[in-house]
């Protein structure tokens, strides 16, 4: 169980600095946070040194004296890498938290936790993705679904304060995963609505700015897809959440789902792995809406 740290400085230590855990431990420092930053590629974390972080030389450099571990990687494998091959878990202190904010998959989230139990039982697991991409991480304003032992909460709540403007406690230990797949499902819905629906005003001779137009303020359109919308309008499509980490996203989500109900998110998949084929992964989400106006 995780010791009391009431009385001091919470310290944090964030492994994986792609854009998402970049900007999340630029948060964790300017809240003030001790902060130990690691990455696969050491060229990420320099930055983060210039803005008063520690960088560590490996994953159990980066945690020995961590309070708070973070972990935002792509996917299970590498949360397994690093935990258990890396040494991380290892060398965590007793009493220590381990925030897994990484989208793994109920089945990834499962094998996590029985990681912990057979090698550090010491070590408080929280299971704490979140909602939101590049813009809300550079903001603080993230939503994180968070399960697990409810005591971990004010411990963990200065550094989730710091990267997020809500955090949801959502139940026992996976409960956090599986809301994550649900907004995600969610979410590729409202990327792939947007963009067929600019593909059939294309085909009805209608430009893409007028469709916006006509829809800019509508109560179909949600903030995000309006934020999206504004990125279309200048055919801007830098990652803010990759395709192919959208595809993995929803992959998951119908992973454990009877696929025979889900036939619009299986037609999803298929057409974001044409795209993605097709050397748009790395492109944001919504580069779908070009994708498909190349096919009209």
């Amino acid at each position: 169980m995780p010791r009391d740290m009431s009385t001091q400085q919470v310290s944090v230590a964030v492994l994986g600095l792609g854009v998402m855990g970049r900007a999340m431990a630029g948060r964790i420092i300017a809240a003030g946070l001790p902060t130990t930053v690691w990455n696969r590629r050491p060229e990420a974390a320099e930055e983060l040194a210039e803005l008063g972080a520690r960088v560590a030389t490996d994953p159990a450099d980066a945690v020995r004296d961590a309070d708070v571990v973070i972990t935002m990687v792509t996917d299970a494998a590498a949360v397994l890498a690093i935990a258990d091959g890396g040494g991380m878990l290892a060398a965590m202190k007793n009493g220590a938290i381990w925030a897994q904010m990484s989208t793994v998959g109920v089945l990834g989230t499962d094998r996590v936790a029985q990681l912990v139990r057979d090698k550090k039982p010491d070590v408080t697991l929280l299971d704490a993705p979140v909602a939101g991409s590049k813009g809300p991480a550079e903001q603080g304003t993230l939503t994180i679904f968070a399960s697990g032992p409810q005591e971990a909460a004010k411990l963990v709540e200065p550094v989730f304060d710091a990267v997020g403007q809500r955090t949801v406690w959502v139940g026992q230990l996976g409960a956090g995963t599986k809301i994550k797949l649900v907004n995600n499902m969610l979410l590729a819905f409202e990327a792939q609505g947007i963009a067929e629906a600019l593909a059939v005003g294309g085909t009805l001779g209608l430009t893409p700015a007028a469709v916006l137009d006509a829809l800019e303020g509508s109560p179909l359109v949600s903030a995000w897809t309006a934020q999206k919308a504004q990125r279309i309008r200048r055919d801007d499509y830098s990652p803010e959440y990759a395709l192919r980490l959208g595809l993995k996203d929803v992959e998951l989500a119908v992973a454990t789902a009877p696929v025979d109900r889900l036939s619009v998110a299986g037609s999803i998949m298929a057409q974001w792995q044409r795209a993605v084929d097709r050397g748009l992964g790395d492109e944001d989400i919504t580069v779908i809406t070009r994708a498909l106006q190349r096919e009209s």
